[in-house]
């Protein structure tokens, strides 16, 4: 079979598999002796939002080679803005007179809620116009979810570009460190700024369906399950789409070597400032998302150490290719849960919740040094490319026996006919590939 039809087939395999889990949940009853538990579920929808920012991130360092440390900087820009839409701004069918009132249409009014004051136990000035201004009657709405995590894209985008328009002339060294800083000064102005985000106490997010869906309650797993994995799948569509594109070409130029991509007609900083906004949009939804599903987000996404095991994931399953980071990331989510489970030898007992990282450490160290694409890429790159050697072997062989043959007939082969046979040649090369 050719490998692009296998790929599809595996690829449709796969979608159908992670679309049918759900029937094994405890939820549902599961199926046979197969029941996973919400808490299996909990970890296969944080690990598609892992896999969304390892794979995002792979764009943009393993393709376009832009190595930024800000990705967990604009998932967090992502939930903050969701979280902050929810806590600060309702829309009422009559003025508040209390709080900053903004005209809509016809008789609705946008309402932001005035910045209460720390360590203060005071109503929230729509509550207090509840009983003292706002006419009886008065329709009190609060902002869809969506329509928030909406927001926290447009905000992501904007960042995005504000962050890569400012440095992305530079070359990659000073990416990484400005996006260090940038997570830093973020991080220390959230913890910062308590009576609008809650500092470290951390943002409270309304569940992403305060409802419930199609009878499941507010507190199932199935829902979330197919909301992150819808994004998910969108986000993979997406960079697929842009991989094979004009624009993933240029993008790999400017990765192998930019002055030779510029003599070539690539707008350089363009290209970077696109494929940095791209990524940097995919992480704000996937923190958006993930906020609401977990019901609160803390300056502590921020650290370092969270940014590192993106990179990890991205580096271990393949940095060069978007499906091997992704399925990385979903590798090593559950693997480091499954580590947590301690071992006990004769006397001997490691509490592997602390061992656990040190074991991630030495794999990734190990793939550094021996294994460079990845433990996933390198398997993916045989399965591509198996019999294409053999096959252009074979047919480069062709042509020689045929010239065996009309050598013995005394009718030497043409120009043109050479020609052709080598246009063949690379056009089947080319398919292959």
């Amino acid at each position: 079979m050719n490998p692009t039809a296998l790929f599809r087939v595996a690829g449709a395999a796969a979608v159908v598999i992670l679309l049918l889990i759900p029937l094994a949940s405890s939820e549902l009853g599961g199926l046979g002796p197969l029941v996973l538990s919400g808490y299996v579920m909990h970890l296969a929808i944080t690990a598609f939002f892992y896999a969304i920012l390892a794979s995002s991130w792979s764009l943009l360092a393993g393709y376009a080679g832009q190595f930024s440390f800000g990705h967990m900087a604009f998932m967090a820009i992502g939930g903050y803005t969701s979280g902050l839409i929810g806590k600060f701004i309702r829309f009422t069918t009559a003025p508040s007179e209390l709080c900053t009132d903004i005209p809509l249409f016809g008789s609705w009014w946008l309402v932001v809620l005035n910045i209460r004051r720390v360590g203060t136990i005071d109503e929230s000035c729509l509550d207090m116009a509840k009983t003292e201004t706002l006419p009886a009657g008065t329709l009190i709405v609060f902002p869809p979810v969506w329509a928030s995590i909406a927001m926290g894209l447009v905000m992501g985008a904007t960042f995005g570009l504000l962050v890569g328009w400012l440095v992305l002339r530079l070359r990659s060294t000073y990416l990484a460190l400005f996006t260090i800083g940038f997570s830093e000064i973020l991080r220390a102005s959230i913890s910062a700024e308590i009576p609008i985000t809650e500092g470290q106490s951390g943002l409270e997010l309304v569940p992403l369906f305060p409802a419930g869906l199609l009878g499941f309650s507010s507190t199932s797993k199935i829902p979330p399950y197919y909301a992150m994995l819808l994004l998910f799948l969108v986000a993979m569509a997406m960079m697929t789409w842009l991989a094979g594109s004009r624009f993933g070409l240029f993008i790999r130029a400017i990765r192998e070597d930019e002055e030779a991509a510029a003599a070539l007609g690539v707008n350089i900083v363009r290209y970077k400032v696109l494929v940095f906004v791209i990524t940097s949009t995919l992480a704000a939804a996937a923190g958006a998302l993930q906020g609401h599903y977990i019901g609160i987000i803390t300056p502590n996404t921020l650290i370092i150490l969270q940014m590192s095991l993106v990179i990890a994931m991205a580096v271990i399953g393949g940095l060069e290719n978007i499906y091997t980071a992704s399925v990385g990331a979903i590798v090593i989510t559950f693997m480091l849960e499954l580590l947590r489970t301690n071992i006990t030898i004769g006397p001997l007992h490691i509490d592997m919740t602390l061992w656990r990282l040190v074991f991630f450490g030495l794999l990734l160290m190990l793939t550094l040094r021996f294994q460079r694409n990845g433990l996933l890429y390198p398997i993916l790159e045989r399965i591509s490319r198996g019999g294409v050697a053999a096959e252009t072997v074979s047919i480069r062989a062709a042509p020689d026996e045929d010239e065996v043959d009309v050598e013995d007939e005394e009718h030497p082969p043409s120009g043109p006919d050479e020609n052709a046979d080598a246009e063949a040649v690379n056009d089947h090369a080319e398919s292959d590939r």
